[in-house]
């Protein structure tokens, strides 16, 4: 027998894009029945098929283990039906603009009066809050205004986004910390609570080593390229192999002795141009071109192997085909070919929080636009197929994707 941490616990997921939509798949993937509550078209990811079934992959990675009810939350049937689900809910999770659900009256307020023990969990760009409430947020734009574009990049060259969109998985993550910290305190109280986070609040702390200058000479944080983001790690760089780049870091001085080791270079071990961290970045350049000429006459594997007998923080630079046929990740599980319903064969991923002894739900791929409709609207609040007909006919609910 399977035991779910989160088994009985019911949540209305009406994330959108890939913040919201993380914070539900981790809840499920833990044992939540997901309700993923969907517009009539659908949300902006799974439009993505129209583009390919590779840009679609998000979609199918995010949602999977979720029911899914397609509700028009423009009609007062949809917001009714809403309304009604929330009262029987456990956790309502959403990421749209401040005040969306608010003006159609399901909003925190509105909600936990039918519902106290409900907790209802926001994620915005900026906050329920301040100046900048309204100001709209994407991942891109938030990299901006957080600071965190600033830091990216190569010094003689323009501020650069990060490759993923780290703000809205940062986000995701946070909020679902915070759905499970509110669940922990109802079990306490017997009463749910409204949780936010700020997508450029979760970024910030992300920054920790960039903010040196900050704080040191009151100036902005320098773009460091691929050196350590407060310049106070040597070696800390990406190097080159003659087949790629390899990443070694130093953040001992054991690290850097077995570094010299490996390289066959002990006679860096006394210099002291290179005695201390703190000689090592006076020395930067000359250290990083040391192990360049190294490296690059060495093929990845051979850097890596060296580096590891040694005990030296070493990795190659992978590009993301071969991330995805990675024998670790298969091994352990966290990546799995799968024949979805609707793209064929992909490459799905399993949560990163492994619960030791909590066992893991069997995988259900990402469900169509509506497929879920009746079934859960009979299910929870006992309507009849002619209501959920009637229903679907108004438009308050979206008919199922074929």
């Amino acid at each position: 027998m399977k035991t779910l941490p989160l088994e009985g616990i019911t949540v209305l997921d009406l994330g959108q894009v890939y913040q919201g939509p993380y914070a539900g798949f981790l809840l499920a993937q833990a044992g939540a029945t997901v309700i993923k509550i969907e517009p009539p078209r659908g949300e902006p990811v799974r439009h993505r098929a129209l583009i390919s079934k590779g840009n679609a992959v998000p979609f199918a990675m995010l949602n999977a283990n979720k029911r899914n009810v397609s509700l028009n939350l423009k009609s007062p049937e949809g917001v009714e039906l809403l309304r009604s689900l929330a009262a029987k809910a456990d956790v309502l999770l959403e990421n749209y603009a401040p005040g969306v659900l608010d003006r159609l009256g399901a909003g925190y307020d509105a909600l936990s009066a039918l519902n106290p023990r409900l907790i209802y969990a926001s994620a915005t760009g900026y906050g329920l809050s301040g100046p900048d409430r309204d100001n709209l947020a994407m991942d891109l734009t938030i990299q901006a205004v957080s600071g965190m574009m600033s830091v990216t990049g190569f010094p003689d060259g323009p501020p650069v986004k990060a490759g993923p969109a780290i703000s809205d998985f940062l986000t995701g993550i946070h909020l679902y910390g915070a759905i499970m910290t509110a669940l922990y305190s109802r079990e306490r109280t017997g009463r749910g609570q409204l949780v936010e986070v700020a997508m450029v609040e979760a970024c910030y702390p992300a920054m920790a080593s960039n903010l040196a200058d900050v704080f040191n000479r009151k100036a902005a944080a320098p773009r460091t390229g691929n050196r350590h983001g407060g310049l106070a790690e040597a070696p800390y760089n990406v190097y080159p192999a003659s087949d790629g780049y390899v990443a070694i870091i130093s953040v001992n001085e054991s690290h850097w002795v077995g570094l010299a080791t490996a390289m066959g270079r002990e006679d860096l071990i006394a210099d002291p141009r290179f005695a201390t961290v703190r000689d090592r970045l006076r020395h930067i350049d000359l250290t990083d071109e040391i192990i360049g000429r190294w490296s690059a006459a060495r093929t990845r594997e051979e850097i890596t192997q060296a580096c590891r007998r040694n005990k030296v923080p070493c990795a190659p630079v992978r590009d993301l085909l071969e991330v995805t046929q990675d024998r670790h990740l298969h091994d352990r599980g966290m990546l799995r070919a799968i024949d979805h319903p609707e793209y064929g064969e992909i490459l799905v991923h399993r949560t990163p929080l492994i619960l030791h002894g909590a066992g893991a739900p069997d995988y259900v791929p990402s469900a169509r636009l509506g497929q879920h409709n009746a079934e859960v609207l009979c299910e929870y609040l006992g309507l009849p197929e002619s209501e959920i007909s009637a229903l679907h006919e108004s438009g308050a609910l979206a008919r199922a994707s074929a």
